[in-house]
C-alpha cells in the first residue's frame, strides 16, 4: 500500500483547504482499511487529527479540530479527504495520511502501518 497526500498550501486564518490522500500499489488496497489523518508541527510530536472507517460510517476527530474539519473517503477512487474550514495558525503542520492495520486503538500513530510523505499546511496572516 502506498499513500500520497496533496492539497496543502499557505492560507490565511479563517480560510479553507481540502487535503487528499490517494492510495495505490499492487496487491492490497485501502478500500477495506481504516484511514487516518495525523499532523506534526515543528518541534512537536505527531498527533491524531481524524480517522474514518472502511465504509465511511465511523469517524472521529481530535478535539482541536472537531466542528471545523471533516474527513471523508471515496473507495471507488481509493481516496480519502480532509476538508479543513476556519483554519487557525495553530493548525500549521505537516499533515500525513495513514492506513491502520490490525487491531488496537485508532488514535495512536504507532497502530498505522502505511504512511504518506506528508503535505505542508501553513496558516498565517
Amino acid at each position: 500500500v502506498q499513500l500520497a497526500e496533496s492539497g496543502g498550501g499557505l492560507v490565511q486564518p479563517g480560510d479553507s483547504l481540502r487535503l487528499s490522500c490517494k492510495g495505490s500499489g499492487t496487491g492490497r488496497t485501502v478500500t477495506d482499511l481504516t484511514l487516518g489523518w495525523f499532523r506534526q508541527a515543528p518541534g512537536k510530536e505527531r498527533e491524531f487529527v481524524a480517522f474514518i472507517g472502511w465504509n465511511g460510517r465511523n469517524t472521529d476527530y481530535a478535539g482541536a479540530v472537531k466542528g471545523r474539519f471533516t474527513v471523508s473517503r471515496d473507495n471507488r477512487r481509493n481516496s480519502m479527504f480532509l476538508q479543513m474550514n476556519n483554519l487557525k495558525p495553530e493548525d500549521t503542520a505537516v499533515y500525513y495520511c495513514a492506513a491502520h492495520i490490525g487491531g488496537g486503538t485508532l488514535y495512536d500513530s504507532k497502530r498505522y502501518a502505511y504512511w504518506g510523505q506528508g503535505t505542508q499546511v501553513t496558516v498565517s496572516s
